[in-house]
């Protein structure tokens, strides 16, 4: 991508969107256009098609979505649905009408198969049933990767995907009732501090094992990817390291500084036994992660101490 290349990112407020965009303004891009969901409904298709006909944009990093945890996906499956599928197909469709050059489009880790073969290949998408806990938003987002390899064979569309993995960073979302693990365990761990709580409690047996991105290397990842791959295969973009529930837990209680107990709720569902990405084909290409979990979740928590903590 030439520096004045018109760059559109599609969801710029979010976490991911943010960081694709600070990451650009970085290596000197100077023509990013993006707008608000406010100005601009990515769910309604004359209005996405009206917007790319009059910014012509070259190329689109797709980072609009409906996102959310387990309680969130249980709870609005319908919205997690519609808002995703819809988003997608505007998009996608409208960059291959108005001539886009090339286009990214972010999947995510959940949507593979619930019982996968650990680490997770590529190829296991579509192998498996999925989490039911997540089944609406994964139908959605493997929407979009069908999207982008079926516009590829049929139109030629240099339209790329990603998946990346569970993701945390500055811009997260710490709303209890919307939030993915880690920011709800930050705030939890910090609130339980600063009130003076005796225990936190932990959904579920903590015994499931996750992997965790800082944001700002995914969005490094986005831009390596934009710049040096081209093919229908979506990629996995992740660490490669993994560690359960319950470690993490313990983790961001240090690191806050919060000296109660932790308690499990047995009753709460524990999803995914385990999700790892199989991240071979991505460092065979030259990228790895520079962010480590604790240094990550350290600035993650210093961020939100000065600009992200709810009112």
């Amino acid at each position: 991508m030439k520096a004045n290349a018109k760059i559109y990112v599609a969801g710029h407020r979010g976490m991911v969107g943010s960081a694709i965009v600070r990451r650009l303004k970085e290596k000197g891009f100077t023509n990013i256009v993006y707008r608000s969901s406010k100005e601009l409904d990515l769910t309604r298709q004359a209005a996405v098609e009206a917007f790319f006909a009059e910014e012509k944009p070259e190329y689109v990093f797709l980072a609009a979505a409906k996102v959310g945890g387990i309680l969130a996906n249980n709870n609005y499956s319908a919205d997690f649905i519609y808002r995703n599928l819809m988003i997608e197909a505007n998009v996608i469709e409208a960059a291959y009408r108005s001539g886009v050059k090339k286009l990214l489009f972010l999947g995510s880790s959940c949507i593979y198969p619930k019982m996968a073969d650990q680490p997770i290949v590529e190829e296991a998408l579509l192998t498996g049933r999925l989490e039911p806990t997540n089944e609406a938003y994964a139908v959605a987002k493997i929407a979009g990767i069908e999207l982008c390899k079926f516009y590829r064979r049929q139109y030629g569309c240099d339209f790329i995907s990603a998946m990346p993995t569970n993701l945390y960073g500055t811009y997260d979302n710490f709303d209890l009732e919307t939030s993915h693990v880690l920011p709800a365990l930050i705030r939890k761990f910090h609130e339980a501090k600063t009130e003076g709580k005796s225990e936190v409690v932990l959904w579920g047996s903590g015994k499931p094992r996750r992997e965790f991105l800082y944001v700002d290397d995914l969005a490094n990842a986005c831009l390596f990817l934009m710049e040096r791959y081209s093919d229908e295969l979506h990629l996995n973009i992740g660490t490669g390291e993994d560690l359960e529930i319950g470690e993490l837990a313990r983790l961001i209680k240090d690191i806050v500084g919060y000296e109660g107990k932790i308690v499990n709720d047995m009753a709460k569902p524990d999803g995914t036994p385990r999700k790892l990405l199989d991240v071979s084909r991505l460092h065979g290409l030259g990228w790895s992660h520079q962010m480590s979990l604790t240094d990550g979740i350290k600035r993650t928590y210093e961020w939100y101490l000065n600009s992200g903590r709810e009112e």
